[in-house]
């Protein structure tokens, strides 16, 4: 479940990738560009049968998962409150969501060992009126991901939980007008394989987000509401 940005440097090592994603064009190339080292899975995260027999399919073909990156998410400015604009951010972002992660760490714990990473976002630090779900959703999956690493620790450590908080990303993601630091894609997928490979246990990416995160998170109500 890597995202294809972060494929060419797992790939170079001695590594066998399992991808899963919605879209069979972009599985497709990744799967005749390193025709030896992954393995594609179609699903859509939103579809639990989908993904779980995808998840399957990869782990019988794997037979066991050390690494295991979930970056699924959607959301959209709603400004409105459309409810039929905020439902696929609720179905995706938690009801999905939590699906796969429930799913990867039970079979985490069957093995003995593992390491969760999960993408959420410096977007669930505060509540923001332009896209409501995006900001509430994303707040699930931080305490969410909380709540899992409290539970590996508990249950002795063998599974490595980490969250990965972005800012901005230069994507289709980022959307609406006067955006703050937008980020190049290359320079967070970097920083995020940095926070992979050192097992941190939540990390903001870019690095300079860690203080904005601070001031924004306590950031009192009266003065965050005229922002």
């Amino acid at each position: 479940m890597e995202s294809p940005q972060d494929i060419p440097i797992y790939a170079n090592v001695d590594n066998r990738i399992g991808i899963v994603g919605r879209r069979a064009n972009l599985l497709n190339k990744l799967s005749r560009q390193y025709p030896s080292k992954t393995i594609i899975a179609k699903a859509d995260v939103a579809n639990l049968e989908e993904i779980e027999q995808a998840i399957n399919t990869l782990h019988k073909e794997l037979t066991h998962f050390d690494l295991v990156i979930m970056c699924a998410g959607v959301g959209d400015i709603n400004t409105t409150l459309d409810y039929a604009i905020e439902r696929p951010a609720i179905d995706t972002n938690v009801v999905g969501w939590t699906y796969v992660i429930d799913k990867l760490y039970c079979i985490f714990e069957q093995q003995g060992f593992g390491h969760l990473v999960a993408i959420s976002s410096v977007g669930g630090l505060r509540g923001e009126p332009a896209a409501p779900a995006y900001s509430a959703t994303k707040a699930y999956q931080i305490n969410y991901m909380e709540a899992i690493r409290k539970k590996a620790f508990k249950n002795g450590g063998r599974i490595t939980v980490t969250d990965i908080r972005p800012g901005l990303v230069d994507t289709a993601m980022a959307k609406g007008e006067g955006l703050f630091w937008v980020m190049p894609v290359e320079k967070v997928s970097n920083q995020i394989i940095s926070a992979i490979h050192k097992k941190k246990s939540k990390v903001y990416v870019t690095k300079q987000w860690h203080i904005l995160a601070f001031i924004y998170k306590n950031l009192p109500f009266s003065i965050f509401k005229r922002l």
